[in-house]
């Protein structure tokens, strides 16, 4: 008698052709996948990840204190909920267990061809199909959609000297599991919201730590709490009053929009909570000053921590408010010139989320690469679809990002999105779209005036949303609601159609 085994086997080969091929398998693939599927719009569906699980950035960032700011019971699938969450606030392994169960009870991991890493992708005009090179070979593919995340490229600071350092040197976002920081002098580069969740870690265990910080954040209390067996016994029994937790979190996330983006006279609200709490937590008024940014709170990320003011007060802890200028072999040196020799340097510095790699390597119509397109400033229409790329859809594309709710709910936005136009593609008989140019100024135009007043623009800080040319391309500036009553279908009024073969497999229903 054979048994069963618990998790389903990936697909052993990458197929020669395919019908929608996904690229990644974090929340944004399986989000994309699990719509696909589930509306039977088109019955070959496959997955590329260049890792050997699913997980995306709950897989790789492994780093110790490592969770989400957004609360487990909204930071996870409306198809999918769990009631096994022992913390309101999920740590990275709870998650990447989620995304485990996900991929495994919705049929993903059958369709995910992994240690498969995306090498090129280039537009036939000819044929309507997107040739795509693997590190597994070759496919050729009608639609391709890009689910390859935002942040999934580590950022180091270019500074001189970064090359001679002898000691051990890592980034937080691939965490070096064999370095033992008992005894160790450590520098930490970086104050964002990773770092504030390890240098907490690494404070006991450490001998001294010392901070670079180059502008400081706002920071609000964490008011996370574990969720007790009754709890989660009440979910799994009634699963309603989990929906009803969910939407009661929802409604209260969303409310923050009104002071980030509609009325930001509101925010010294929010000022007071984070200055009440770094009152309380630093009692030193040098450091306390060191801590106080210069920008409105919301401007950046408002970061969530209990510890990390109480860290950076401890004796064996300092904070260098000058940044870093270079490295040597032996150490890091400040803004001041001062060189602080450490045996150990970790970058908690973020990510390239305005460059994108997976732009690098994407090939439209006219032969130019997503980056070259972009030059340096990415925009989309509806943070989707890109003109000139045609049957390509991003996932967590531009202007898509929140400084409030959860962007899983915003990715189902956007797999309602894709599965409408291949839906549509279908049915018309249409072997490409491709979302006109006018279209895509015209609603990055409205993007952009949206967020003129907002304080990601207005509140007066240098951040990661803004590009090279100084366009804020990462926020979205309103409600999340309005996002998915936006992208509900696909208005192909606003697509350059191509007639021909039919753009996907039959649906499963009209094969039967």
């Amino acid at each position: 008698m054979s048994i069963r085994p618990t998790r389903p086997a990936p697909l052993a080969a990458l197929p020669a052709q395919v019908h929608t091929l996904i690229v990644g398998t974090g929340f944004a693939g399986l989000a994309a996948a699990h719509k696909i599927l589930t509306e039977k719009t088109s019955s070959d569906v496959v997955l590329i990840e260049r890792a050997a699980d699913v997980g995306g950035t709950w897989r790789d960032n492994t780093y110790p204190g490592a969770a989400c700011d957004v609360p487990s019971n909204l930071y996870s699938f409306s198809f999918a909920p769990s009631p096994a969450w022992t913390h309101n606030y999920a740590r990275q392994p709870e998650i990447f267990d989620y995304l485990k169960s996900v991929a495994d009870s919705h049929g993903m991991r059958e369709r995910t061809v992994f240690d498969c890493e995306l090498l090129s992708a280039r537009w036939d005009s000819e044929t309507s199909r997107w040739n795509v090179e693997t590190s597994q070979g070759t496919t050729s593919a009608q639609v391709l959609v890009a689910a390859t995340g935002t942040l999934s490229n580590p950022s180091f600071p270019d500074v001189p000297g970064i090359g001679d350092f002898t000691g051990t040197m890592f980034h937080s976002a691939t965490w070096d599991h064999g370095f033992d920081p008992a005894g160790k002098r450590i520098a930490v580069v970086g104050t964002g919201a990773s770092a504030i969740q390890f240098v907490p870690e690494l404070a006991d265990p450490a001998e001294h730590l010392t901070v670079f910080q180059r502008t400081p954040a706002w920071i609000i209390p964490r008011l996370e709490r574990p969720i007790g067996a009754l709890e989660r016994r009440l979910y799994k029994v009634l699963p309603p009053t989990q929906k009803i937790a969910r939407g009661a979190l929802y409604a209260y996330r969303e409310g923050y929009v009104v002071a980030l983006a509609k009325f930001t006279f509101l925010l010294p609200l929010f000022k007071l909570v984070a200055q009440g709490q770094l009152r309380r937590q630093v009692s030193d008024p040098v450091l306390r000053k060191k801590l106080t940014p210069g920008f409105t709170i919301g401007c950046k990320r408002m970061l969530l921590s209990n510890t990390w003011l109480r860290t950076l007060s401890r004796p064996d802890v300092d904070l260098v408010d000058t940044g870093m200028s270079a490295m040597t072999a032996e150490g890091v040196v400040d803004g001041n010139g001062v060189e602080h020799k450490v045996d150990a340097v970790v970058f908690g510095t973020g990510f390239t989320a305005t460059e994108p790699p997976v732009a690098q390597v994407l090939h439209g119509a006219d032969g130019r690469s997503l980056a070259e397109s972009w030059n340096g400033s990415p925009s989309a229409y509806r943070g989707t679809s890109v003109n000139g790329f045609p049957n390509l859809f991003l996932m967590y594309g531009p202007n898509t990002n929140l400084g409030h709710s959860s962007i899983v709910y915003m990715l189902e936005s956007q797999a309602n999105y894709i599965n409408s136009a291949i839906a549509q593609m279908s049915d018309r008989k249409l072997s490409s779209i491709d979302v006109t140019r006018r279209a895509q100024e015209a609603y990055n135009d409205d993007i952009d005036e949206q967020l003129t007043d907002t304080v990601w623009n207005a509140g007066g800080c240098s951040s990661w949303y803004f590009d090279r040319k100084g366009r804020n391309s990462v926020m979205w500036p309103t409600f999340t609601w309005e996002f998915r009553k936006l992208l509900r279908t696909t208005d192909l009024g606003d697509f350059e159609l191509r007639r021909g073969a039919p753009a996907a497999q039959p649906r499963e229903s009209e094969s039967a």
